[in-house]
């Protein structure tokens, strides 16, 4: 096939997206050069930045095809994400090919009828040794959508009210760091801080209530934006949330001045219709994500590991640091939620004791420090298997804890708060790479003494994190409550009709008595004869109240078996389900406010 000879009179790469085919789910991107090398070479990224995992996606890149001074040249492919290109130096280069987009999530590329989404990384091929340059996209409006319009954090260029043209990125990095939203979209706007703030929702029903969900934006924003600068402007004048509902769904993926959000659509707030709505833990859920991909602006996308100081597009990239980009954002996400108004003390402490119980009931705390976890990310949390519980921890949920831990010793010993320790890496670091020793520094400055020996007990041993003796510090009591019947057998099920073992947990009633991923569960037999089970709350239906031991019957493989089962004990490694309960409020509120507004939303004690 014979291309056209390219006219776009750019220094660096220009890129034009076209919806090809929305029932084949194909983009078709046009790719001009103006001075290639000769010989020049291409490439896909093999990751997202903010994903840590090989996703390959120049799997989904087919019909490549190169012309120069309008003869065709040959690509040839060297490995599975590079091309190298027939090409002389110099002279004007046009690729095309088209791009296979099917993935609903936040991390690749979608298109059909009803919306199109991609990031650069899934689209846009990296000409090597051109990285630098400014690049240029060119957003053309499928002709058979014409209610469509187009979003992208990316800088306009000349795009029409719609949204579709071309738009200016300073180099390759910042081009695959701003996704695109296309389609019949909701969009509202909102002022944070002196900041433009634009909300695009995609999916919503029609009682969707969108003045709610920007006035609550708002504050959450306000709230991140004050956290981090109390004097001096903030690092950025706009800023995009494009927000996905579906069915059922949850996720986030942060950028430089957006993010891509993804959340259940029964969680957005509604217009008032015959019974008031009032918000529940969904829109938190919801309110907790949009806060914590926000606050992730400073902490992971400026503030950031030394090790992201340049991306590697082809490979891994290991640090041993999520535990504070992430579980740090994680621990503040909630946190600034009670400090924005939108959450009390008793939705705060509910939050924060399920990630304590998490923590408590991964058996693979004891086996993996935290600082390990983050390291392995890219072959342990983000490919998960029936025995990931039993063999890693979170970074997420325990880094989150060890924030927590720093934060509440040192409003204990007078000599400040992690609120400070966060700012001082800020002043010193800013839009610049961090190291752990960089996050000593800071707590040292700001405690007055070196807390190397905490990081070492807390991030690189498996010692339990001594997050009850802390929080009694502040007026919260942690209290053993009952644990539900799969905590108390050591067991995950998938739920749904029947009894199905997603894991064993390690120490566990069920890991003694044999059970294995993948079995299901069908019944017992006890003294009162043989039962079938439907789910695991059948167990007090049918065991006599002093009852300890059972036959499960499971079925393996077709082969039926019956494992001798222990339902009640002492002799068990899993700790006890804890709850906390507030006991000082006034204690509590120091902590929690930290100076801030009251919150709009009466707390109410424990």
């Amino acid at each position: 096939m014979i291309l056209t000879r390219p006219t776009f009179p750019v220094a660096g790469p220009h890129y034009r997206v076209t919806v090809r085919d929305p029932a084949n789910h194909l983009f078709q991107i046009r790719l001009e050069l103006q001075a290639p090398q000769a010989q020049q070479q291409f490439a896909l990224p093999a990751w997202i930045p903010g994903s840590y995992l090989v996703r390959e996606f120049a799997k989904h890149l087919q019909g490549l095809r190169a012309e120069q001074g309008g003869t065709p040249v040959a690509a040839l492919q060297l490995d599975k994400h590079r091309w190298q290109v027939a090409c002389s130096g110099g002279m004007p280069l046009v690729m095309e090919y088209e791009v296979y987009a099917s993935d609903p999530s936040v991390r690749s590329a979608l298109l059909d009828h009803s919306r199109a989404f991609f990031n650069g990384t899934s689209l846009f091929l990296r000409a090597l040794g051109h990285e630098h340059l400014e690049h240029t996209v060119e957003l053309r409006k499928p002709g058979s959508c014409p209610e469509w319009l187009a979003a992208t954090a990316l800088s306009a260029a000349s795009a029409d009210s719609d949204g579709f043209g071309t738009y200016r990125a300073s180099s390759y990095d910042q081009l695959v760091d701003c996704p695109v939203e296309m389609g019949p979209f909701w969009q509202g706007h909102f002022e944070a801080a002196q900041i433009a703030h634009r909300m695009v929702v995609s999916g919503a029903a029609p009682t969707f209530d969108g003045t709610r969900l920007l006035a609550d934006s708002k504050k959450i924003c306000e709230t991140v934006v004050r956290f981090w600068h109390a004097k001096e402007a903030p690092p950025l004048s706009d800023y995009l949330f494009l927000l996905n509902v579906v069915d059922d769904g949850y996720g986030g993926l942060e950028h430089r001045n957006s993010t891509a959000l993804i959340a259940a659509r029964r969680d957005l707030p509604r217009v008032a219709g015959a019974l008031p709505w009032k918000p529940g833990d969904g829109y938190t859920t919801l309110l907790g994500l949009i806060s914590h991909e926000y606050f992730h602006t400073w902490n992971v996308k400026r503030l950031r590991p030394s090790e992201f100081e340049r991306y590697n597009y082809a490979t891994e990239n290991y640090t041993e640091l999520l535990w504070f980009f992430e579980g740090f954002t994680s621990y503040y996400d909630d946190l600034l939620l009670v400090r924005a108004g939108l959450l009390d003390v008793r939705g705060y402490l509910k939050l924060l004791g399920k990630t304590l119980n998490q923590v408590l009931q991964t058996p693979g705390r004891l086996v993996q420090t935290v600082a390990q976890a983050s390291f392995d990310a890219w072959v342990k949390f983000y490919r998960q298997d029936d025995n990931t519980p039993n063999a890693t921890v979170s970074y997420y949920t325990k880094g989150a804890l060890v924030a927590l831990c720093l934060d509440l010793t040192l409003r204990s010993e007078g000599s400040g708060s992690l609120d400070q320790v966060m700012r001082q890496l800020w002043g010193q670091h800013g839009d610049g790479p961090v190291r752990e020793s960089d996050v000593l520094a800071a707590l040292q400055v700001v405690g007055g003494r070196s807390y190397a020996d905490e990081l070492r007990r807390w991030v690189h041993s498996t010692q339990e994190l001594p997050v009850a003796e802390l929080l009694a510090l502040h007026g919260v009591a942690l209290h053993a409550d009952t644990p539900q019947r799969a905590q108390q057998l050591g067991l995950r099920v998938a739920t749904g009709e029947g009894i199905r073992v997603k894991s064993v947990l390690r120490g566990g009633f069920a890991e003694q008595a044999g059970m294995s991923a993948g079995d299901e569960w069908l019944g017992i037999e006890s003294d009162s004869g043989a039962w079938r089970l439907k789910s695991l709350d059948d167990l007090d239906l049918y065991l006599a109240p002093d009852q300890t031991q059972t036959t499960a019957l499971v079925a393996r493989d077709q082969r039926l078996l019956r494992l001798p089962l222990t339902v009640k004990g002492e002799q068990i490694a899993l700790p006890d389900t804890v709850q906390l309960r507030l006991i000082d409020e006034a204690q509590a509120l120091r902590w929690l406010l930290d100076g801030a507004h009251e919150p709009a939303m009466p707390s109410a004690s424990l």
